[in-house]
């Protein structure tokens, strides 16, 4: 796809980020931008295994870089991942989640709990664990939450992701009007069907149906959402504050 092209170069060198659910996926992706950029990052996640792949490559980056193994579920956890942190942070990016899909009529109260617990209590503990370690000096800090098109469009068999999501976006605008004064922006994006490990391990029929749908006519990629998390993280979008972009190829 188009991805491959590139006319934005950002610099990031001097800044700091804390990008949860970054030892894979879309999170990786965000993460190794950033590196690229010259940030330094803080890397949580909840798999141990993920975070010692993370750690082999990214090796070339290691002087920039910062593990924690967080459940975000838990406040003690996620305590102890904030403690950790080397530097001040500069950007947030509240990438963690997870699916438990089923249909309402067979969605058990678990898989509700389970979903609310992480997509979207999890994004207020970390956040609310992080604000008082936000640079102080930063007229540019930024949080930028990872929502879903299903947020926005509802989706069948997503009635936990898609509250959830859409609880992110209302607490993006909510924290964009509270701390715009303060030196913040909050934003959210909303990426739409991206390949991943998870989306290739669909069926390809089922693949094909969704491609089918796309006005772009290809999947989206994980640079795709990771170069919107760049933009949003940039100075250059001080003035981008409470909004949702979709990055769904239409």
């Amino acid at each position: 796809g188009g991805n491959q092209m590139q006319n934005v170069n950002y610099s990031f060198t001097g800044k700091t980020a804390v990008i949860t659910g970054g030892a894979q996926g879309i999170g990786f992706q965000i993460v190794h931008s950033f590196l690229a950029a010259g940030a330094k990052v803080s890397i949580w996640d909840y798999s141990e295994q993920s975070l010692e792949i993370a750690k082999k490559e990214l090796a070339q980056y290691s002087s920039q870089l910062h593990f924690a193994q967080v459940d975000i579920t838990k406040r003690d956890s996620v305590s102890a991942a904030a403690t950790s942190l080397p530097w001040a942070v500069d950007i947030l990016v509240n990438n963690a989640g997870i699916t438990r899909d089923k249909s309402f009529a067979k969605m058990a109260p678990e898989d509700w709990d389970a979903v609310i617990a992480t997509n979207l209590t999890g994004l207020f503990n970390v956040t609310k664990t992080l604000f008082e370690k936000f640079n102080p000096n930063s007229t540019n800090k930024r949080i930028i939450n990872i929502s879903s098109v299903v947020g926005l469009y509802g989706n069948f068999g997503q009635t936990n992701y898609a509250a959830a999501k859409a609880g992110v976006i209302g607490m993006s605008k909510t924290w964009a009007k509270e701390l715009g004064r303060k030196g913040w922006t909050s934003n959210a994006i909303a990426p739409g069907f991206i390949a991943t490990a998870m989306t290739k391990a669909m069926p390809k029929e089922a693949l094909d149906a969704m491609v089918a749908k796309v006005p772009v006519a290809r999947m989206g990629e994980t640079s795709d959402i990771a170069n919107a998390v760049m933009f949003l993280a940039s100075e250059q979008a001080s003035y981008i504050n409470g909004t949702v972009i979709s990055v769904d190829g239409g």
